[in-house]
């Protein structure tokens, strides 16, 4: 195989953007030479294998001739690095790969197929370079992707014939006389394909043509002359040589079997967990019939028990002291779920499963008191699920000493999944059962074979537990976990269960006037270009904006002219035409009815919504949430407070509070640059932008008026989320020249934060990683990168992790310390929401002063700050109402 050029084919056929790790590492040529790959040892399950890369462009070609290829462009970034990531992969598959300074793959391919014919084998080339037809005999078959990475046409000589009219061996002739502007070799003018055809087969060879050039009649025969030195050049370029040094001969690159812990650890780095391809991969491992029933590794054989109505409790007397890994299968909608299988796990091997319904009363009583006994430590991959679930059988978690998920995020908090069989895999090397669409373990109807499954299950989870144990405590993570993480998940579990009572006439309504605003907007749109067309095809909004129109052109993309958000607004800036506006209010009034219509759907059989909390899907530590997501309801616009009206106490309370941290992340800024300045700007009590624009801009407070207040606003928070001078002018449509000086004018007067921002780029370069207050890190690898864009990526990351990670953590602290003293005072008010920097509680009666008490003292007093924390509370019958 011809690794540049299929790796090179493969990054063009998949698209960037749909193949990128949550650290910025594109994966899409990767992807598409594995599929390829695996498809081809599938169908032609060769017994030798070998792969071929080129080193450089510097080769005896480019010695020979210096323009050799230097028409091409760079390397895409997006490209670069990949190929590297293709040669590791073909390292965990045990496959012997090719690279020899001076040569190309192609000449490498000349050389092993030459010696592999003579030594009676059969061979295929696998390349995207037509100068391999040339080696094409009876014995030798090139298959030429023709259509992306997906299909391979066989050339024999028969192909070659019927596609060129020649033979494989005058294939070189052809070439040199057509010239190949890919590779930069000049062609003769006037003569194309056919003319090139047609002289071979006339005079046989090139050889033969250059020798009789003078018979050739015409302006071609001139033009043939005239350019005889570049051709000859050509042909002495397009040769391939079969003679290359190379370290193994052919008899030495025999599949063997692969390092599948290697692969699938590999496949987990890179983030690429599309199962058919891991599938296809394995299926052609020469190892795989021996591994088919491999040996338990040493550790963990287990003693499973499938428990029937009473065995439960005696189990739970030999083996409950110690920690037990549990898995589950569970279910959870609208908050209303149920466990219907349940397994635990020993270190010693001892493991038991059983089903919650077939449970006496003796079973139920010794478990209930195991699973809520502090003293009893358990390990589980999400917990928060079962923290949420088990009340509905009278159960409460408690003695959760580690969370398998959490410490992954805490170890690694940039990878995109925390799935157990995956951390299996990376870490303990093991595979478990694959999750079946529903999230659940996919077994069959097999009872035993389910149960074993998820006994299995619980011992990785136990022994998963062990690793990342070792691991936290290199990471510096392990009170974070135990103070922080697994408290929140608890708290988190409750407030999923309480959830928030909503007006459902009133969201209903809301979804009509936003139904009612989307066919205005369609209507007026059509009526604006006189015609009818549907606004949701890019492909029609391009042919009117820019067809039709004539408007200004945006930026081009592969699919044309870009039509989204921002080159709307910049259409509507340029232009008199309303359709720009009109767009944007239509996609606007779109995306609030789909929200709305999602908050209709989520209203349970109680009334109320119970949203679902992520703890790991932000790097930095924030919450979010799904189903809905609550992060979605706009909060300065007026239709956004709308639709929070939706949101109302419910019935036994008396009304909604709502906290925050005023300006939480420029507080933190201030803290760790320790900028005297700005910390005067938080503690002189006034206007904290007007304030610092009046030293920015050098005059007195009472003349900064509200453009000069909207930069230095826009200024401060740009740089608490490491935004650039570009990424500042776009945001306020000023040239980056202004930016650039604002931004300079900004650092002369807080030079501690200039400092603070350098300083942290600097440590995590050198340390790869940033790190919070409270010591979470954000790994880096990138701020290292050869790769600018990626490098870039990694700079704003280091700018924004410890601040945001900071202002994260500093919000969970605080809802402990609430919930905690709410608790302890034995009042009946509770927390139901933490959206952004927001804190929601709903107040019992008579509870209202006491709660705010507690609230405001408990959320300033979350950590100390040298710009001292501010809380802001307000109260309402719903949540708008409660704002303040």
């Amino acid at each position: 195989m011809d690794g540049h050029s299929l790796a090179y084919r493969a990054f063009f056929a998949l698209p960037a953007e749909n193949f990128t790790t949550s650290g910025g590492q594109t994966t899409n040529a990767v992807y598409g030479f594995a599929s390829m790959l695996a498809n081809t040892l599938r169908d032609e399950a060769p017994t030798h294998f070998a792969v071929a890369f080129d080193v450089s462009r510097k080769t005896w070609r480019t010695q020979d001739f210096p323009e050799y290829k230097a028409n091409r462009s760079s390397t895409p970034d997006e490209f670069k690095g990949q190929v590297q990531l293709i040669g590791e992969l073909l390292d965990t598959m045990n496959a012997v790969r090719f690279a020899v300074e001076g040569f190309e793959a192609d000449d490498i391919i000349a050389t092993l197929a030459t010696q592999a014919e003579a030594a009676g084998y059969e061979v295929l080339i696998v390349t995207g370079d037509r100068d391999s037809f040339q080696l094409v005999t009876d014995h030798v078959t090139v298959l030429y992707p023709t259509k992306g990475v997906s299909e391979l046409t066989r050339f024999t000589p028969e192909k070659v014939q019927e596609k060129y009219g020649l033979s494989p061996s005058q294939y070189p002739d052809f070439a040199a006389l057509r010239g190949d502007p890919s590779d930069n070799l000049p062609g003769i003018p006037g003569v194309g394909e056919k003319t090139a055809t047609k002289w071979i087969t006339q005079f046989g060879s090139f050889a033969e043509l250059v020798e009789r050039a003078d018979e050739v009649k015409g302006k071609v025969g001139q033009a043939l002359r005239d350019h005889l030195e570049a051709v000859k050049l050509n042909r002495h370029l397009t040769e391939l040589v079969r003679d290359v040094e190379l370290p193994k001969q052919v008899a030495e690159l025999e599949r063997a079997p692969y390092d599948r812990t290697a692969l699938k650890g590999f496949l987990e780095v890179l983030e690429i967990r599309n199962p058919s391809l891991r599938d296809r991969l394995l299926a052609v491992d020469p190892g795989a019939e021996e591994e088919a029933a491999p040996a338990p590794a040493a550790g963990v054989e287990l003693d499973g028990a499938v428990l029937g109505s009473g065995e439960l409790a005696p189990w739970l007397e030999r083996h409950g002291a110690g920690p037990l890994g549990m898995a589950t299968v569970d279910s959870w909608a609208l908050g209303v779920g149920s466990v219907s299988e349940v397994a635990l796990a020993t270190a010693d091997g001892a493991a038991a499963w059983f089903d919650p319904s077939q449970l006496d009363e003796g079973d139920e009583r010794a478990f209930a008191a195991w699973v809520a006994d502090p003293a009893r430590p358990k390990v589980l991959h999400n917990a928060k699920a079962a923290m949420r679930v088990f009340p509905e059988h009278g159960w409460n978690v408690a003695g959760v000493t580690m969370d398998t998920a959490l410490a992954a995020y805490l170890v690694k908090p940039g990878r995109r999944s925390f799935a157990l069989d995956a951390l299996a895999v990376e870490y303990l090397g093991r595979e478990l059962a694959p999750p079946s669409a529903d999230g659940q373990l996919a077994f069959g109807a097999d009872e035993t074979a389910e149960a074993d499954a998820l006994m299995t299950q619980a011992r990785a989870v136990l022994d998963l537990g062990e690793a990342f144990t070792a691991r936290l405590e290199e990471v510096g993570a392990t009170r974070l976990l135990h103070e922080v993480e697994l408290p929140t998940s608890e708290l988190l579990a409750r407030m999923e269960r309480y959830g928030i009572a909503a007006d459902r006439p009133h969201l209903e309504a809301m979804e009509q006037q936003f139904a009612g605003a989307v066919q205005q907007a369609v209507k007026e749109a059509h009526a604006s270009v006189g015609h009818e067309f549907n606004l949701g095809s890019p492909k029609q909004l391009q042919e009117v904006l820019f067809g039709e129109l004539n408007l200004p052109k945006t930026k081009k993309t592969k699919t044309g002219y870009t039509t989204d958000a921002d080159a709307l607004a910049w259409l509507a800036a340029q232009t008199e035409h309303e359709l720009p506006v009109l767009m944007l209010r239509h996609r606007e009034q779109a995306k609030l009815r789909v929200t709305v219509e999602g908050l209709i759907k989520t209203v349970a059989g109680d009334g109320r919504i119970h949203t679902t909390f992520n703890q790991t899907v932000a790097a930095t530590g924030r919450l979010s949430s799904t189903d809905p997501n609550l992060q979605n309801i706009p909060v300065r616009t007026d239709e956004g407070r709308a639709i929070r009206r939706g949101f109302v106490v419910g019935e036994g309370f008396d009304a909604l509070m709502t906290a925050d941290y005023s300006q939480i992340e420029l507080r933190v800024m201030a803290h760790l640059s320790e900028d005297a300045g700005l910390i005067e700007a938080f503690t002189s009590g006034e206007d904290l932008h007007t304030t610092v624009a009046s030293q920015v801009f050098g005059v007195d407070k009472s003349a900064v008026d509200a453009e000069m207040r909207r930069k230095i606003k826009a200024m401060s928070y740009g740089l608490a989320y490491g935004l650039s001078a570009f990424g500042l002018s776009q945001q306020l449509n000023i040239e980056a020249a202004e930016a650039r000086a604002l931004m300079d004018t900004y650092f002369e007067r807080f030079g501690g934060v200039r400092d603070y921002l350098r300083r942290v780029v600097d440590e995590a370069r050198a340390t790869g990683y940033t790190e919070t207050m409270l010591g979470r890190r954000r790994y880096l690898p990138d701020l290292n990168s050869d790769n600018r864009q990626r490098r870039e990526m990694a700079e704003r990351m280091a700018l924004n992790a410890p601040i945001q990670g900071t202002a994260a953590d500093i919000v969970k602290v605080a809802m402990l310390n609430v919930d905690r003293a709410l608790t302890e005072a034995r009042l009946d008010s509770r927390m139901l929401l933490q959206v952004h920097d927001e804190i929601v509680l709903e107040l019992a009666p008579g509870e209202r002063e006491r709660v705010e008490e507690i609230v405001r003292r408990e959320m300033a007093s979350a950590v100390e700050l040298r710009a001292p924390l501010d809380v802001s509370v307000g109260v309402g019958r719903d949540w708008e109402s409660a704002a303040h």
